[in-house]
């Protein structure tokens, strides 16, 4: 009888995870749509789990910033000129920053980003004072906002930044801040001292052009890794040579730091967004009118397949076997990380359109 009883015992200890244990963590996209629609997807499903409905928030949403327990996202609305959180297990706003007051109006200009830890959010913002005759022009900063603090929450603290940063991320450890402008700018979180710069514009590479860079859709939330495509002319040869102009792969590790910007291809399609791979690291694929799969390591182009439309932002699975590409239009398409086949569609609620929407994956 003793030994049955252990037995028993034994087995449903075994047993508990199966039923009572913690349930493993799904992977969802957070992404939005015309004009004030916050849009859970359930990527096993292929199907859309919740919409949310985003008070004040038309147009539409543009940036997205889920926090890191993926409970919560933060929403850059309103014309640019707020910051709606929404709760995903209620749908209610828990959070709201909204920026102009008086004569001052204050755009949000893409860049957002919450720190490890979640407590605080940081967003560039550039203010215009509002005359009577005429507009002032004054110095773009990064807000920083306490998430504790909710309806109503006003900037902790401001930290200045150079204008034209569209991109704003943290490092791992949430010490440093990485604003990407025509360079990538290192500030200190805290203190907003400047740490360092690494070029972008200013790289001076030997016969090669100033690059120009064009990004403003977060997705580093799988690798780590903060990657965008650049275009550059070479100078070195004739402006008809077939390898005169150039396509090259940035990327930033925002755990070690390392930054690297190398030339992978003679411009042969135009590329808006980004996304490494977290299982193979080497690899990155890019997005808009056609899927691009880029091999870092060799500095090659892999393959490429034509899209049946644009497509804006792109993402991947944790497991490094899906690729997400969507914004723009009204769907989100789902590929096959070594194939570049073809396995889902989306449809996103109403038909509406992500346009300019970030697209983020969380797990839940």
């Amino acid at each position: 009888m003793y030994r049955l009883t252990l037995t028993a015992l034994a087995a449903a200890i075994i047993a508990v995870p199966a039923w009572a244990g913690s349930v493993q963590a799904k992977e969802y996209i957070l992404t939005a749509v015309k004009p004030d629609k916050l849009v859970m997807v359930d990527l096993a499903a292929r199907e859309v789990a919740k919409t949310y409905t985003i008070p004040n928030a038309t147009p539409g949403v543009l940036t997205i910033t889920p926090s890191p327990d993926g409970k919560v996202a933060y929403t850059l609305i309103n014309r640019w000129e707020s910051i709606s959180g929404i709760d995903l297990d209620s749908g209610k706003e828990v959070f709201r920053a909204d920026f102009s007051e008086g004569d001052i109006r204050t755009k949000g200009m893409f860049g957002m980003t919450i720190s490890p830890d979640g407590k605080e959010i940081f967003i560039v913002q550039s203010p215009v004072r509002l005359g009577a005759g005429e507009y002032e022009v004054m110095d773009t900063h990064i807000a920083v906002y306490n998430t504790a603090d909710g309806i109503g929450a006003k900037p902790v603290r401001k930290l200045p930044v150079p204008r034209r940063t569209a991109i704003l991320t943290n490092s791992t450890d949430g010490k440093k801040l990485y604003a990407v402008n025509w360079d990538v700018t290192v500030i200190d979180s805290q203190s907003g001292e400047v740490l360092g710069v690494h070029k972008i514009r200013n790289w001076g590479r030997k016969d090669h052009s100033e690059p120009d860079v064009l990004d403003v859709w977060p997705q580093w939330e799988q690798a780590s890794i903060f990657s965008t495509p650049y275009y550059a002319v070479r100078t070195d040869v004739a402006m008809d040579h077939p390898e005169a102009f150039q396509t090259g792969m940035l990327t930033l590790d925002l755990e070690s730091g390392d930054f690297n910007m190398e030339n992978f291809e003679p411009t042969a399609a135009i590329i808006f967004s980004t996304v490494v791979n977290p299982v193979r690291r080497n690899e990155v694929y890019g997005v808009y009118t056609t899927l691009t799969k880029i091999d870092i390591d060799k500095d090659v182009l892999v393959k490429r397949i034509d899209l049946e439309h644009t497509y804006y932002t792109i993402n991947v699975s944790g497991d490094g076997k899906e690729i997400y590409v969507g914004g723009t239009m009204n769907d989100i398409s789902v590929y096959n990380s070594e194939t570049l086949e073809k396995i889902g569609r989306i449809e996103m609620p109403g038909g509406a359109d992500q346009a300019l929407a970030s697209m983020r994956v969380i797990q839940r």
